[in-house]
């Protein structure tokens, strides 16, 4: 029970982040969002016996600020290349084979991918997950495995 107080607050103001508005009406909405969310959390929870707990570590609110800085690369990339006609668009969908075992691991490496402007998770597999991207260096990049590095440190 304790796990929901704590949550509850946390996604309340990261609606309100997001949102940006503070009128009553919004307010209202991101409160009964936020409580939707646990109620639904509550209910898996209660189906699959197991309570997916991700603790607030240093290490998660490191990846959580390399992650966002990394988003902000990609969205000003994305964005060049958009309205500059000389930098290629190259779309590329090809099989990245993964270090990942866990499926929390696997669950933070293929959103993360996703949520990254120009990348796109469409499949994951066992040992690979099928990546749809705007060029191939968006593909090098991930094949380096810094993301995955990272999430690896984090032992989930």
């Amino acid at each position: 029970m304790l796990h929901y107080l704590i949550l509850l607050p946390v996604l309340y103001s990261f609606w309100l982040m997001l949102s940006g508005h503070l009128s009553p009406l919004f307010l209202i909405l991101g409160a009964l969002s936020s409580l939707l969310v646990i109620s639904l959390q509550q209910r898996m929870d209660r189906i699959d016996s197991e309570p997916a707990l991700l603790k607030i570590t240093p290490g998660i609110l490191s990846y959580a600020l390399w992650l966002c800085w990394s988003l902000l690369k990609a969205n000003m990339d994305v964005a060049r290349r958009i309205w500059d006609p000389k930098l290629p668009i190259d779309p590329v969908w090809e099989r990245l084979d993964i270090k990942v075992t866990t499926p929390g691991e696997k669950t933070i490496y293929a959103n993360s991918i996703t949520l990254t402007p120009g990348t796109l998770t469409t499949d994951i597999q066992d040992d690979h997950f099928l990546i749809h991207t705007l060029t191939p260096e968006n593909m090098d990049e991930l094949r380096r495995g810094e993301m995955e590095e990272r999430i690896l440190k984090l032992r989930i």
